[in-house]
Parts: C-alpha cells; structure tokens; sequence
C-alpha cells in the first residue's frame, strides 16, 4: 500500500518536480541554478502540468462530440448535425433565456413553457445568455457552446485528480472509458446541464481540497455554480463538512465548542457554495412571493412528487433487462444498478479485511455527494416511474469512478493477470455502454425521448 499523498497546493502544484530536484542537485549551494535557469524549469513543469489534462479533457470531449454528430446525427449539413444536439429540456432553457423566467401563481398544472417555465435553475441559461448576446449569436448555438465548454471543464478536472493523486495512465484510460461508455454520457455534449453541473462538482471538490486563498475563492465559484445548477448542488455543497468531519473523526462531536472552531471553515465554504440556490430561492420569493415556485411548478407540471421513503420500497427496483424502446425500463434498471453500487462501495471500505483507510476523507466526501444526487432523485422520480433516473444516475456513476480511482491509486501495481483481467472487464463493460449510448444517441438527435 502506497502512504498516504497530501492534496496538491495550487500555488505549489506547478513544482513538485523542481523542489526534489533541488533536494538531489543540493539546489542554493556549488550547483544551484541562476534565477533564470530556475524560473524556466518551473514555467516548462507548469505548463506542462497545466496542459495534460487540458488537452486531454479536450481530446475525450471533442470525440464525444464527433461520435454524435458524425456517425450518430441524422443527414445534413454541419450546422444541421450540430442542431440535433438541441432536443426536449433544452427548448426550455432557450425560452429561459430569449424570455426570462415567467409564470402564473399558481403555476399552471401542465408542461406550456410559454406561461411557465421556471421549472430549472438559473445557472445554465444565465451563462447560455452571457454568451448568446456577448457573441451576438444564436441561442441553440449558445446553449451547446455552454455545454461543450462545460463538458471540456470536466473531463480536464478529472485528469487534474488523476494527476494529483498520481493515478497511472492506463487505470486513467480506463475510468474515462468507464464514464465516456455510460449510456447517458452523451448529455455532456448536448443542450442539458448535465455538463456544466459536473464541471462546477468536480471543480467544487477540487479546489476545496487544496490549500491557499486563491483555491478557497475558486471552491466558492464553483460551488456557487453548482447550487445554482441543479438543486441536488444546495447539499452536495456539504462535501467539506463532510470530508473535515472525517478527517477529525465523530468522537470531536462529544465537544462542541472545540468541533465547532474547528469546522468553521468548512461550514463558511459549505454555506458559501450554497448561495447560488439561495439567490434563486431568494430571487423567486422576491418576484412571486413563493421561494418555492420551483418545486411548485415542477409538481404542477412535471408530477414529482417527492416520496423519500422510495429506495427504501422493494417496488421501486427492477431487474429485468430493459427493452432498447422503452427508455423507462432503462431508468428503473439504472436506479437498481445504484443502489447495488452503493452496496459495493459498503463492501469495499466498510470491511476490516480490505479496506484501505488512506484518502478516505476525501472519498467519504465524494460518496456523500454521490449518494445524496441518487437519493433526491430517486425520491424525486419515483411519482413517474422513475423516469429520467438513467440521465440522473450518470452523475452518480461519475463520482463513483472518481473515488473508485483513488481507492485503487493506494495499492501497488498488481500482477500481469490481475491487470489484464481488469483491463478485460473493462473493455467489455465499456464496448457494451457505447453500443446502447450509441442507440440513445441516434435516437436522441431524431427528436425521441431518451431520458
């Protein structure tokens, strides 16, 4: 088992290289460098560490995108494929931004946009708007350059982790391929929020584990963007609470004084990234009188009606294969699949025999955020069959990767057998999620309901 490796600092993220060069070359004394000589050797290890994962979130972004326009998207011209990327929710979040937010009270008791539409958070369409007049260009253009941007964001925070936990590049081909191959994975690239709420989680997550100013100003940033992207996001905002409670163990509960000076700063970050949802609780309030127009109007129109006792019923779980035309079925099975996920997850690091105690605070924190986005929406969907649960469950499967890769990240190299029988299974796993995304897809871009 590999000791325990502390979380990057973004101020010194740039030269952990040049400082155990230093330390080997006796750095200041008969073989120190000049300062210019040290200056570059930390600008070419910064660029480089920078420009990894950029360009690799990049590369697996922009074949997300060549996948679904280029093999996937019905005939025509580029701009034509590209428009069938906008289908279903995203007419919503463009009437968000060409009319703002309006609605009666109360909201009308079925889905017309046109008398009520505040059914979303304000986070997307806000920054869609930002780009659709800054760049004088169309909205349904604007909605998929958020999004791909987003989506970019993403996959580069991932390889950021990877990096900071110096995860090997064949466990980090393997985990992209493992979230590339959902078969939800697909909404990164297109008109839904998906991608920018997984930008500002992760980034949330990222930053917020780091050390310095700068990094808790970027944690507040994203966390505000993820409250304001998704109402799970108001106590996904809880992951640093979370992870310090972890990191100083519940028996500090016993002290409150004590315990409460010494979560301070993850309460502050925690109630900070919660802002965007209370600006828009606050926003709605303001306007209407109700805080709560949005969860009135998604009952109204949409039917949900929470039932938090759902994971909680035999009946809400299926296990019969779903059929390919019967996008329900698929997000019943997904909700199954989640729930043993979450099982596995038990298993792993809840047994003494294998369970490995290093990062664990970190990993509690990202399992929180995971079961908390499966929780809401389970209970949210369950009044309508659980429909949407196999786009809700992406997010899930995720950060369920994510941990998983630092779990691993503890232990040494295994044996060839080990290593292949693992890259097998993933393989496998991955080519059989292509094929069903694929089908998702290609029905998706044709106008039909997916999820």
């Amino acid at each position: 088992m590999r000791p325990e490796i502390a979380p990057e600092t973004p101020s010194r993220a740039a030269f952990p290289a040049f400082l155990a060069l230093s330390t080997d070359l006796t750095f200041a004394t008969e073989k120190a460098f000049t300062n210019k000589e040290v200056a570059h050797i930390d600008y070419d290890v910064m660029t480089r560490s920078l420009w990894v994962p950029l360009l690799a979130g990049l590369i697996i972004a922009l074949l997300q995108l060549a996948m679904a326009m280029g093999l996937l998207a019905p005939e025509g011209s580029f701009s034509e494929r590209y428009a069938t990327l906008v289908q279903h929710d995203s007419y919503w979040f463009m009437n968000i931004v060409d009319r703002g937010y309006q609605t009666i009270v109360p909201p009308i008791d079925h889905k017309v946009m046109e008398v009520s539409n505040v059914a979303f958070f304000p986070a997307y369409p806000a920054i869609t708007a930002a780009f659709r007049y800054g760049l004088n260009i169309s909205t349904d253009t604007a909605l998929l350059i958020t999004a791909e941007l987003a989506a970019w964001g993403f996959w580069s925070y991932f390889f950021l982790f990877c990096r900071r936990w110096s995860i090997s590049p064949t466990l980090q081909i393997c985990g992209a391929l493992l979230i590339a191959a959902h078969p939800a994975a697909f909404f990164l690239i297109a008109g839904y929020s998906e991608s920018l709420f997984l930008m500002a989680l992760f980034g949330f997550i990222y930053w917020s584990t780091a050390e310095g100013r700068s990094a808790k100003f970027w944690a507040a940033i994203h966390g505000i963007v993820m409250s304001a992207t998704r109402i799970v996001g108001i106590v996904c905002a809880a992951f640093p609470l979370v992870r310090s409670v972890f990191q100083t163990g519940w028996r500090r509960l016993v002290e409150p004084r004590p315990w409460f000076r010494k979560e301070k700063p993850a309460m502050v970050m925690t109630l900070v990234a919660s802002f965007g949802a209370v600006g828009f609780f606050t926003y709605s309030q303001l306007r209407w009188g109700h805080w709560d127009i949005y969860m009135l109007t998604q009952a109204a129109g949409w039917g949900i009606v929470p039932d938090y006792l759902a994971v909680f019923k035999p009946s809400s779980y299926h296990w019969f294969v779903p059929a390919l035309n019967d996008p329900t079925e698929a997000s019943q099975l997904s909700m199954t699949l989640g729930a043993a996920l979450f099982v596995g997850i038990a298993v792993y690091e809840l047994l003494p025999a294998i369970r490995q105690r290093a990062d664990l605070p970190i990993r509690a924190g990202i399992y929180f955020c995971a079961f908390v986005i499966y929780y809401l929406s389970v209970s949210g969907v369950a009044s309508v069959d659980m429909e949407s649960m196999l786009r809700y469950e992406f997010c899930v499967h995720a950060l369920i990767v994510l941990a998983l890769l630092n779990f691993l990240s503890q232990f040494r190299t295994p044996p060839v057998l080990v290593r292949a029988f693992g890259i097998a299974a993933v393989t496998l796993l991955s080519a059989t999620g292509l094929c069903v995304q694929g089908w998702y897809a290609w029905n998706f871009t044709r106008g039909n309901w997916v999820a």
